[in-house]
């Protein structure tokens, strides 16, 4: 059964057609998966052929308002997250800010030396905890964290802590609070190690937010460089700044 469109409107069939896709996208009635129907169907619905379909479905694409996956389908485009940088929050716990449901893997954790460019800041350890975590919104890969913690972190069994924030983690097994964070964002080329675990192509660019975090001793606990998709996610900061005249 095909719902009806203007055939003699001086707006094109598929503009029509990408402009009815948009009220029902933001009326939510794709949720919860977020898939459109598939070209057939709206075809079907529409009765228009493929190609009408398929210029209809690329508009709302190059808006940023679908994302086509290889195999998959046609989806709603993934509400960008806002990290917030005015307060001291986890990665894990800005993605449950957004009203999302996150996820995390563990890929490797390792107790090792630590290394030369850290002395510095774990300074009266040989040695420290590399722990490796892949960030999920929607089971598609969003961030990659490497951390270097306290090696005693390394008893944890990361299996059933898999899902717990950094900070948490520290606080149960320390029993000290972190009370401060330094943060530096810049910008990088994906690797190929970087472009497997986040499904991106190698060369793509990636924010890189470096985090460095500090017990209310002075000591540091965690530092944590983490490779995040750019499309899916944004820095914010909000407040109440004064002129460089003081005005």
């Amino acid at each position: 059964m095909s719902t009806s469109i203007l055939r003699d409107s001086s707006t094109s069939l598929y503009e029509q057609i990408a402009h009815r896709l948009l009220e029902e996208i933001q009326r939510g009635d794709f949720e919860p998966s977020g898939k459109l129907p598939s070209e057939a169907e709206l075809g079907e619905r529409f009765g228009v052929s493929r190609v009408t379909v398929r210029l209809a479905v690329g508009k709302l694409s190059d808006d940023g308002v679908v994302e086509r996956k290889q195999g998959k389908g046609t989806f709603v485009a993934a509400k960008q997250v806002r990290h917030g940088l005015d307060a001291l929050r986890s990665f894990h716990e800005a993605l449950l800010l957004q009203g999302l449901k996150p996820s995390m893997q563990v890929i490797s954790h390792t107790l090792q030396p630590v290394p030369e460019a850290l002395r510095g800041l774990f300074e009266a350890a040989s040695d420290c905890l590399l722990l490796e975590r892949l960030h999920f919104v929607d089971e598609e890969p969003i961030a990659l964290g490497r951390s270097h913690l306290p090696a005693e972190l390394a008893s944890v069994v990361w299996t059933e802590v898999e899902h717990q924030p950094i900070y948490s983690i520290l606080e149960s097994i320390t029993g000290l609070a972190v009370t401060r964070a330094d943060l530096a964002i810049r910008a990088q080329e994906a690797d190929k190690s970087l472009a497997g675990a986040l499904h991106v192509k190698r060369g793509a660019a990636l924010l890189v937010m470096e985090r460095t975090s500090w017990f209310a001793d002075g000591r540091c606990c965690d530092r944590t460089t983490f490779y995040i998709r750019p499309e899916r996610y944004a820095f914010v900061l909000s407040g109440v700044f004064k002129s460089a005249s003081g005005r």
